[in-house]
């Protein structure tokens, strides 16, 4: 059994939207409420649960909120309990203390399934106090609905559905005799993704495609009276630009990264520490437009799903410099040189094709090995990690001082 979920856009009424909103409302409510709680027992060296929240809540919600009568009690519940979870992740150092939420912020609301009264027929769903709403598209998965939540993003409604699954088909598994397929895949800003096959996919580039229209929208919203309703409006438009950058985004992103998938047992790909790529304020926006994290992070858990091998290289891996038919690495490889000339051996080629030839040798060279018996080991079984691999292949990769060639020696990394 696993927990999936689908992310689908609503299609209410003006009825149903204004429930919708009012719901949000009752969450924030609920949370900012309990927040103020908490916080006065911290000063009283008094720690509230989220049970305790919800008990002092729901004591003074009729008097100081009679709007919530008409409400599903689910919202608050909800909204109650997250800050609870928030309040845990503070406490162990994962994440800063709660703040309060505001109206211009994002709007949501929980609602529980427990006793079955969230529905999905076709297109529409029934939502406590609100009814039967329609859904721009059927529901993906079949199972048993755990939760739902309903958000408003750039002014308009979406429902993410949680379902339980019961999966009767196991992820697909490479036979040990069959051939391997090693696909080396470099990322990068001009080019989103090159495969050592060949294959190229584009950068959409959205950020730069809407620049013009965001700029003008921003501007626009700077010049109108703060939290105005012509305010607020203008806030309405410049989600609605970022919404449309992301959806092209994602969607190259999605297809790109199901293809290479598809055409692979065993990828390798780099690894990339973006934080320290974004200090570069020449390339800050063009990398974030790209997404480069994001793009590596689908292709993981869309191998793991498909049972295909990911080899990642360690952080300081030359795949770049590193001539993908000698071995030869350069000194020294600027950003503007986009064809590799190697000296030693005089191949030219393109230079990101070079670097998806040098991820897949490094992930061949790990796939199949041989022990002292003489039998083929495969570390294609999923007991081995990514960040083990990578710290195997960091220990065991070393540069001649004398040639300048990278080497792999297997034997110090095991």
């Amino acid at each position: 059994m696993t927990l999936k979920t689908h992310l689908m856009a609503l299609d209410p009424n003006n009825k149903q939207a204004t429930l919708l909103a009012k719901h949000c409302g009752y969450a924030r409510v609920a949370r900012n409420h309990a927040l103020s709680e908490f916080k006065a027992g911290l000063d009283r060296d008094e720690f509230l649960s989220d049970m305790d929240l919800r008990k002092r809540f729901n004591a003074v919600k009729d008097e100081r909120y009679p709007w919530c009568r008409e409400l599903s009690q689910n919202a608050s519940k909800n909204g109650i309990c997250n800050l609870g979870d928030a309040v845990k992740r503070w406490i162990s150092k994962q994440n800063r203390f709660p703040r309060y939420k505001n109206r211009s912020g994002r709007s949501s609301y929980q609602a529980d399934n427990g006793a079955g009264t969230v529905k999905v027929e076709k297109k529409r769903v029934n939502l406590p106090k609100i009814g039967w709403v329609r859904m721009r598209e059927k529901l993906r998965w079949r199972g048993e609905i755990r939760r739902c939540v309903v958000s408003k993003r750039a002014g308009r409604w979406f429902l993410s559905v949680l379902v339980k699954v019961v999966s009767d088909s196991a992820p697909r598994v490479r036979s040990p005799r069959g051939p391997v397929r090693v696909v080396g895949v470099d990322v990068g800003i001009k080019t989103l993704a090159v495969t050592s096959d060949g294959v190229e996919f584009e950068n959409p580039k959205a950020l730069y495609r809407y620049l013009r229209k965001l700029r003008r929208a921003q501007r626009q919203l700077s010049r109108s009276v703060y939290r105005s309703r012509n305010w607020y409006r203008k806030q309405v438009r410049v989600q609605q630009i970022h919404y449309r950058i992301c959806c092209l985004r994602e969607d190259a992103h999605h297809k790109a990264s199901t293809a290479i998938v598809k055409s692979a047992d065993v990828l390798g790909i780099e690894s990339l520490r973006v934080a320290g790529l974004l200090k570069n304020r020449r390339l800050a926006k063009a990398l974030s437009d790209a997404s480069l994290s994001g793009f590596l992070t689908m292709l993981r858990y869309k191998a793991e799903a498909r049972g295909v091998e990911i080899i990642e290289a360690p952080l300081n891996f030359p795949s770049s410099k590193t001539c993908s038919a000698c071995g030869k690495k350069k000194t020294k490889l600027s950003l503007s040189e986009r064809t590799y000339h190697c000296e030693a051996c005089g191949a030219v080629l393109d230079r990101d094709l070079n670097a998806a030839y040098n991820l897949r040798n490094l992930a061949a060279s790990l796939t199949e090995r041989e022990n002292g018996c003489g039998a083929t080991i495969s570390p294609h079984s999923r007991h081995t990690s990514c960040v083990s691999e990578a710290r195997r292949i960091e220990t065991a990769t070393t540069t001649d001082k004398r040639t300048g060639q990278l080497r792999i020696d297997l034997s110090r990394g095991s």
